[in-house]
């Protein structure tokens, strides 16, 4: 009985001590406890206003900041739609929210609902061919999705089952990729050990129906973002280094993923074997890929997200990258979004893109991703405060509010509304010299069975524009510049308003 007693007091010590270095704690440790605490219960912190996010937070020159939403709970991982709405995860409720797009333009969200509930630990979200797809903690499931109404059809359906989840890391993040698979990364079960879950560890692939689940490429401790660079289609990865080696190393990471790359853990952080399983490298794996980039140690890279909207020069080959900030540092480190630059030779450039989540012991929040509009809009969430912030270029008055897309009862009515007839003739004309460029007739015509019809049915400019950053295989992903893919646009429903005078 003394035994049973004196462990229930040294519980209630290890539950009760963190909530009192929050309180009491000097400047460090209690931002440390704080994080902590989020980590393992959900503690969060209070609701940002307006005011604090204009006093505490900074944005890159040439963009404003606003808080998009706020009381939203603990929120993960976004996908913006088309239509302008944004999809969000809500692992620990279990739920898909919907915030659908601000068309009366008053800086926030229409409305807030569920769009799904009872689902397991959902966090990666992603959208191909009118599927929505989710990725929860054991598995991946997909419902119909209308991405106009912003409405679902039919029931849940479960395409993969069996995923592991138990231990650290159990977040799944999926990706639609350009070529017609999808793309989902599951962390690994522990600090550093070797797997017994060949899955673990590893981002995954498979096809739109479920089948084909591989391993595409492992040693990647954590790598909760992905995204693809829009000018080459290479898949960029965040990775989440180990801790207790100290504060400043291993450093997080930035990979550039390749089928059948190997990335190291837990062998190797980074190019540096490590201390406790170096020695124990297996002679039959692939080489050690080293990073493209090295970010911060216990920074936490989370989400990451290639700019292709913002009007913003100087951001054309960019990422930002949402680092979630350290849990086991002296000092607290992270806690912002950066911008990740890519140089003509290759080589990135890091700057802030938004800082001051952290302002000595008064933490506002925690960036976990970042998804952006086709109108450049750009979303951060945070899951410390439960905020969706929201990002426009200076000047851009068109990233206010995206057009609705126009249903299929009002199919060439008002598609190309906003454009003055000047305009509207020279990205015709532009976009007609890319299509003969680009020999897409070659496909779209009768005889393929590939006609481009009725595009206004399921389409505005701006969403058709977005279209053509990721098509969907067999069409080719062209490197076209956002100016580009507006023309193209603006041409295809041209000329499909013509031919039906």
């Amino acid at each position: 009985m003394k035994i049973l007693r004196f462990f229930i007091y040294v519980l209630i010590l290890l539950l009760v001590t963190p909530f009192l270095l929050v309180h009491y704690g000097p400047p460090g440790v209690a931002t440390t406890s704080k994080v902590a605490l989020h980590a393992l219960v959900g503690y969060g912190g209070g609701e940002p206003d307006a005011e604090l996010v204009r006093e505490q937070l900074s944005v890159a020159d040439g963009f404003s900041m606003s808080l998009y939403a706020t009381g939203l709970g603990k929120i993960r991982f976004m996908r913006a739609t088309e239509a302008g709405d944004i999809l969000v995860s809500r692992p620990r409720s279990g739920e898909i929210l919907l915030l659908r797009r601000d068309a009366d333009r008053d800086g926030l969200p229409d409305q807030t609902s569920v769009l799904l509930s009872g689902l397991t630990r959902p966090h990666g979200i992603d959208i191909l061919d009118g599927w929505l797809y989710i990725a929860e903690s054991n598995g991946v499931g997909l419902v119909a999705f209308d991405v106009a109404s912003g409405e679902i059809r039919g029931e849940y359906t479960r395409l993969v089952d069996g995923l592991g989840d138990k231990g650290n890391h159990w977040t799944k993040t999926l990706r639609a990729g350009a070529d017609g698979w999808l793309y989902l990364s599951s962390g690994s079960t522990c600090n550093v050990c070797e797997e017994s879950d060949s899955q673990r560890a590893t981002i995954m692939r498979f096809k739109p129906d479920g089948s084909e689940l591989t391993v595409y490429a492992s040693g990647l401790r954590n790598s909760v973002g992905m995204d693809w660079a829009p000018w080459s289609n290479e898949l960029f990865a965040t990775d989440n280094g180990r801790d207790l080696l100290g504060d400043d190393f291993p450093p997080c990471e930035l990979n550039k993923v390749v089928e059948g790359g190997f990335y190291g853990w837990p062998y190797i952080n980074a190019a540096t074997p490590d201390p406790d399983y170096g020695a124990k490298l297996p002679s039959n794996l692939p080489a050690n890929r080293p990073p493209v980039f090295e970010f911060k140690a216990h920074n936490a890279p989370l989400g990451i997200r290639f700019l292709q909207h913002t009007p913003k020069s100087g951001f054309e080959r960019t990422a930002l990258v949402a680092l979630h900030g350290s849990w086991n540092r002296s000092v607290p480190d992270g806690y912002k979004v950066i911008a990740l630059q890519w140089q003509a030779d290759g080589s990135i450039v890091e700057s802030d893109f938004v800082s001051g989540f952290l302002q000595g012991d008064k933490l506002l929040g925690r960036p976990v991703d970042v998804t952006e509009a086709s109108d450049g809009s750009i979303y951060i969430s945070d899951d410390y405060s439960g905020s969706i912030y929201r990002i426009v270029a200076d000047g851009n008055a068109q990233s206010l509010v995206l057009a609705a897309t126009v249903s299929s009862t009002d199919a060439n009515i008002g598609v190309l509304d906003g454009y003055t007839e000047d305009k509207r003739a020279s990205l015709s004309a532009k976009g007609e010299d890319l299509y003969q460029q680009f020999n897409c007739a070659s496909c779209h015509n009768q005889q393929t069975g590939r006609p481009l019809k009725a595009l206004a049915k399921n389409y505005n400019a701006a969403s058709l524009a977005d279209f053509f950053s990721a098509p969907t295989p067999p069409m080719p992903a062209f490197p076209l510049s956002t100016e580009q893919r507006e023309a193209l646009a603006v041409y295809l429903f041209d000329r499909e308003l013509k031919a039906t005078k």
